[in-house]
């Protein structure tokens, strides 16, 4: 009896869930829901232009989608469990968007690539799109643990549970909550699409 009831409420909670719906971010014509840098909005796309870009809300477990077309050299980042202040790689966390292909970063480090989480977990490389091209990414935060997917494959797994451990001095990785930012590093990075789908703690 108790194993029926434990599979009805899994049902239940798997419905519930199912049904809800993931809302935008970005509505195509302003920032309404953001703060910060001065991002431009042109023809339905948000371009960086500054620097940090600051969701008005704190989020905790969510899926997170969006699309991105990199300009050759592009370097940005989506900052995660962010506090408002400070840099978004150490106050929170960095997961890195980035031309792999270009020579000016042949040389860093596996944790400093594209869907890496900056200086913390290395992500696969391989399933980046050529430069001019638009990419999806899906970030699902649940507690401790991070995926990231680009263009349909996971790239990153991560616990942060465990990476605290391994990284005691990093402030960012301790939190579970924060705001979501897009971190502009002088490159006019292109975004569209941006969802996101609240999860239930």
């Amino acid at each position: 009896m108790q194993s029926l009831l434990l599979i009805v409420t899994s049902i239940a909670c798997t419905a519930s869930l199912s049904a809800q719906q993931a809302i935008s971010l970005f509505n195509g014509k302003d920032l309404t829901g953001w703060t910060g840098a001065a991002y431009e909005v042109k023809d339905g796309i948000l371009i960086s232009r500054g620097k940090n870009l600051i969701s008005e809300k704190s989020y905790r477990n969510y899926v997170f989608e969006f699309e991105f077309l990199l300009p050759p050299h592009g370097n940005n980042g989506l900052g995660i469990h962010y506090p408002g202040s400070g840099g978004p790689s150490s106050a929170g966390m960095e997961l890195q968007i980035l031309d792999n292909s270009h020579p000016k970063y042949a040389k860093l480090k596996d944790t400093q690539y594209h869907g890496s989480i900056y200086k913390l977990k290395a992500a696969k490389r391989g399933f980046l799109k050529p430069v001019g091209k638009w990419n999806r990414q899906k970030v699902t935060v649940k507690g401790p643990r991070i995926i990231v997917e680009l263009n349909g494959a996971i790239i990153t797994e991560a616990n942060l549970d465990e990476l605290e451990k391994k990284n005691p001095r990093h402030k960012g990785v301790k939190r579970r909550s924060g705001h979501i930012c897009f971190c502009g590093h002088g490159a006019a990075v292109k975004l569209r699409n941006i969802t996101i789908l609240e999860l239930p703690d």
